[in-house]
């Protein structure tokens, strides 16, 4: 890497000496048996209006064969309920910027070659035309407001945190550089929490005097029943963090000295996500990667990769540190019966209290 910046900075400094001498040599007079002139002549506009239209050729090569070679890192069908909506609106949105992106992008390229600068051509000027005015005016006009009239009532859906349908209610509590999951309990109810009664065993400052978090229960994995609603509580102990679960489709900043929330249903428990068509042949790809590059672990005399598994991840998506790269917690999507069979084995703040008093 070092070597590459090296050989980029000795190549910008010569491009800027070249530069350089060009201005000194546009502030000497003309030698007259010379021909100096900067002023572009028929072949030079041609040439520009060719290079242009490959420029355009080849970018559109270039976004094709990207769309193609990356499609094994595009995210699968979203695991909850809104998130089916949630990628319709955003293919019909990306479809919609490609197609006007492709064609005044290709009218652009494709003018500057067919009418690029003749000695003697002049362009056909018009003052005015309602009638073009309108319509690239009208198009825009309707189109977005469409889509932005969709998004809103979309992002009204999603973030809809109401308790009407009885919600299991979660915490999530984020510190440098882990997570922590807080459950309400049998009364669905989360006891009243700060950062100034973390303090011992008291890892997310669950307020001692309050009844209703007795029986909060914390865990360091995020279990959640499918085909049940939950409503995410964030709380954060030190910084901004960014609580992203990908295959949710759900995102929620998480910012000290207050309680953000996000609520969604899970769809598809973690074995049956693992077992998806796209998510078997995704992790066959990545461990044939693995054995590749745990040979050559093993040949160097150090310890070869484990196969991988996929789970769902709840990850950091701030920058909240130096360890944020490896801020992340595993989510199990399972049964109702498997959830609270779960929970049940999960040890109660009460229970944490009493201990630490013996």
């Amino acid at each position: 890497m070092t070597a590459f910046l090296i050989i980029l900075i000795a190549a910008l400094l010569a491009v800027s000496i070249w530069q350089i001498s060009k201005i000194v040599k546009l502030g000497k007079a003309p030698d007259p048996d010379t021909d100096q002139s900067e002023v572009a002549n028929d072949n030079d506009n041609k040439r520009n209006g060719q290079g242009m239209l490959l420029f355009v050729i080849a970018m559109y090569i270039m976004m094709i064969a990207c769309f193609i070679g990356y499609q094994d890192y595009f995210l699968p069908d979203a695991g909850s309920e809104h998130g089916a909506e949630y990628d319709n609106l955003l293919l019909l949105t990306t479809v919609v910027i490609m197609i006007v992106q492709f064609l005044t992008q290709a009218l652009l390229h494709w003018f500057s070659y067919k009418y690029h600068g003749k000695k003697g051509q002049r362009a056909l000027f018009y003052a005015d035309n309602d009638r073009l005015e309108f319509i690239w005016t009208a198009i825009p006009v309707v189109v977005l407001a469409g889509l932005i009239l969709w998004g809103l009532f979309s992002w009204n859906d999603i973030m809809d945190a109401n308790t009407d349908d009885d919600p299991l209610i979660v915490e999530v509590y984020a510190y440098q550089f882990g997570w922590r999951v807080r459950y309400s309990g049998a009364d669905n109810t989360l006891g009243d929490a700060n950062v100034r009664f973390i303090e011992g065993t008291n890892l997310v400052g669950i307020d001692p005097t309050d009844a209703d978090g007795m029986d909060d229960a914390l865990a360091q994995e995020l279990h959640l029943p499918v085909n049940r609603p939950v409503l995410f509580k964030f709380r954060s102990q030190d910084v901004l963090h960014s609580a992203y679960m990908p295959h949710f489709r759900a995102q929620m900043n998480v910012v000290p000295g207050m309680v953000t929330q996000f609520k969604f249903t899970p769809t598809v428990t973690s074995e049956d996500y693992r077992s998806t068509e796209f998510m078997t042949e995704k992790v066959r790809k990545i461990n044939e990667i693995r054995r590749q590059k745990s040979k050559e672990l093993l040949a160097a005399g150090d310890v070869g990769l484990d196969p991988y598994e996929f789970e769902y991840y709840l990850l950091c998506n701030k920058i909240c540190g130096k360890s944020h790269y490896n801020m992340q917690a595993k989510i199990v999507v399972e049964t109702e019966e498997e959830f609270n069979e779960w929970l049940a084995a999960q040890e109660t703040f009460e229970q944490t209290l009493a201990k630490a008093e013996n």
